[in-house]
């Protein structure tokens, strides 16, 4: 074990295996080496992928980002500046519901600074100190596309294109279970994680309307209606 890795498993010897090659390969240009996901949270399954976050000291060095499956195991392979990543876990963004896990909950695999500890932190201190109306802000952005997708997925539904209409919905699907994380300040591990635990990932479109109905009255309430006059657009 190292930390709360299981180096014994498929996935967490994997993950110790890359670590070990980013560093050989790229020395002097990396920072920090840790994995998200499932593998950090203990409870990943044969299916799960192997989430990696190398951590460069400089624009441009060490490895490049990818995708791809190494030995039957999906692995991704993101690759960020120090700073960059300490900038992100500043800032609030529309996808905050899906992105905080990774600021949160990174077990690190190479680390001798504490980089991962100073992220972790930097978001906790942004979350203290970020405003309701803030979160309000990056739901109804939220509300908006979640909006159109549906309305679009009915018109095309109209039309008879059922698979568009699929693929829309579960657009509109995403972004309504963001508007519930961002009003109650709930993350979610994936978009899966999501629509499961805010009770959308099987709303039908007339479902998923009432849904959104409810969430622009929540929204109005909070000061931040999803209609209103021209001048309203840009507050």
């Amino acid at each position: 074990m190292i930390g709360e890795l299981d180096t014994t498993s498929v996935r967490g010897s994997l993950a110790i295996r890359l670590r070990d090659v980013v560093q050989q390969r790229w020395p002097a240009e990396v920072q920090a080496i840790g994995v998200r996901g499932s593998v950090a949270h203990g409870d990943d399954v044969e299916s799960s992928d192997v989430n990696v976050v190398v951590v460069t000291y400089r624009p441009k060095t060490g490895p490049k980002p990818t995708r791809r499956k190494v030995e039957g195991v999906r692995v991704s392979l993101a690759v960020v500046t120090a700073e960059d990543g300490l900038g992100l876990a500043r800032v609030l963004t529309p996808s905050w519901p899906l992105v905080a896990d990774g600021y949160l909950t990174t077990l690190p695999l190479h680390d001798p600074h504490e980089w991962f500890a100073d992220q972790r932190e930097a978001h906790l201190t942004l979350l203290s100190e970020s405003r309701p109306a803030e979160f309000t802000r990056l739901a109804r952005h939220n509300w908006a596309l979640a909006s159109n997708a549906h309305a679009r997925a009915v018109r095309l539904t109209q039309w008879h294109d059922t698979d568009a209409a699929m693929v829309l919905m579960a657009k509109a699907r995403v972004h309504a279970a963001l508007v519930a994380g961002l009003l109650t300040r709930t993350y979610f591990r994936n978009e899966a994680d999501a629509v499961k635990h805010t009770g959308v990932a099987m709303a039908d479109m007339q479902e998923l309307d009432a849904i959104l109905n409810y969430q622009a009255e929540e929204l109005a309430a909070r000061g931040r209606p999803v209609d209103g006059t021209l001048g309203e657009l840009f507050d």
